[in-house]
């Protein structure tokens, strides 16, 4: 290869990356990492212009699932201190919803876990999405609820859902290392069953687990077979209580290598960075929006991500528009706003109610317990003697009585 611009230029004139430039892209040296990224930036460009699409996950139904993927802190047997909870009534789902809209997401995101929901299931997060739907009828609702059945998709697609998100993960040839309960092929159904549906597919992978980087070429190179429209990158959180807890194997620069891995064999694709950005991409986070399009605002399903506030400088300070939105620096602006008048009045609580630690009995109370009654599990720690970050389990949000990070 002449250069990473010369890949770039041929790519752009209509000729694929191949997987010996993705071989070449992820075996580079930090000393070219500027100017791979550099070229990557023209393929975001030439297909998404200075454009972000902000998304907004909600945890709709948390934890307990019967399928034993080995970085996952809601599968069978974790120890993962996580929150756990059954369906959102359905007003609280909308509420949760038109929380992240209001911080500039153009995209939501509902989630549940298990292995696949039923007819009733499909049937009760129908009339989330219309609920949704007729009071922001401009939304793009993206469905996350596992293996699908026969039908399923087209009734959703019915309801108003726009999209349908479910991973490949990882290579063929690594799945049975992660997971022994369903198959590679039963994830491919999924996204089929999807797509044929007339939703759009949203598929991604997860790095960080041990795999090769011949093993991502081949989950790049599946997501291009199952033609994923939207492509998230989650980076391993590893969750004590799971499998892979303490896994600990990317640096922030091959994080990057990744995604300009990505851009290059899916030049035209929404690549998003998504879950355990903040741990491993840390400071070069700014710099991965030149070469991916789309992330997640605030937390992720079980962990906490950095301060929306946080996302939206990363935006403003990099150049970049939000999808959806007239400013993003107005919109940033107004966030903050709202935050320091939201802490200015619980600063005014009435002296009689405020305990010794200065917050207010009721705001206490909230932040202790579940909507349930039960006290919400201890924090995590943030990092361990090792030095090996310990990932922060979200507390706040879906779940509980808290307002999200948002």
């Amino acid at each position: 290869m002449d250069s990473y611009q010369t890949l770039a230029e041929r790519v752009l004139a209509g000729d694929p990356a191949t997987a010996s430039d993705a071989r070449t892209i992820l075996s580079s040296s930090d000393e070219d990492l500027l100017d791979l990224v550099a070229a990557a930036s023209r393929l975001r460009r030439e297909h998404f212009g200075n454009r972000v699409k902000v998304n907004y996950l909600v945890n709709l139904k948390s934890g307990l699932c019967p399928e034993d993927c080995g970085y996952c802190s809601q599968r069978l047997g974790s120890e993962a201190d996580i929150l756990k909870y059954s369906w959102l009534p359905k007003d609280e789902a909308k509420r949760q919803a038109e929380f992240g809209l209001a911080g500039g997401a153009s995209r939501v995101c509902l989630v549940a876990s298990g292995r696949g929901p039923s007819n009733r299931d499909v049937e009760r997060v129908s009339g989330m999405v219309e609920e949704i739907k007729t009071s922001s009828p401009d939304v793009e609702v993206c469905a996350c609820l596992g293996f699908l059945k026969d039908g399923q998709a087209q009734r959703l697609k019915d309801a108003g859902v726009d999209a349908y998100n479910h991973n490949l993960n990882t290579a063929e040839s690594l799945y049975p290392d992660i997971c022994t309960t369903h198959t590679f092929a039963d994830r491919v159904d999924t996204v089929d069953k999807a797509r044929g549906a007339g939703l759009s597919p949203c598929s991604g992978l997860i790095v960080g687990m041990g795999e090769t980087d011949e093993q991502i070429i081949e989950a790049i190179e599946s997501l291009k077979a199952v033609d994923s429209d939207s492509i998230p990158v989650n980076f391993l959180i590893p969750f004590d209580g799971t499998p892979l807890e303490g896994t600990w194997t990317l640096t922030p620069q091959h994080c990057l290598r990744i995604l300009c891995a990505v851009r290059f064999l899916c030049p035209d694709r929404e690549l998003r960075i998504a879950g355990g950005r903040e741990m491993h991409l840390r400071t070069l986070q700014p710099l991965s929006l030149h070469v991916a399009n789309s992330l997640f605002l605030g937390d992720y399903l079980t962990s906490e991500g950095q301060a929306a506030e946080e996302d939206l400088d990363m935006i403003v300070d990099g150049g970049f528009e939000i999808v959806g939105a007239e400013s993003a620096e107005r919109l940033r602006d107004e966030l903050k706003a709202h935050r320091a008048a939201h802490q200015a009045a619980f600063a005014e609580v009435a002296p009689g109610d405020m305990k010794s630690d200065g917050t207010s009995a009721e705001a206490a109370k909230t932040a202790s317990t579940l909507p349930c009654g039960k006290p919400l599990p201890t924090a995590g720690q943030e990092a361990d003697d090792s030095g090996v970050m310990i990932p922060t389990i979200r507390r706040r949000g879906a779940g509980t009585e808290l307002t999200p990070n948002v």
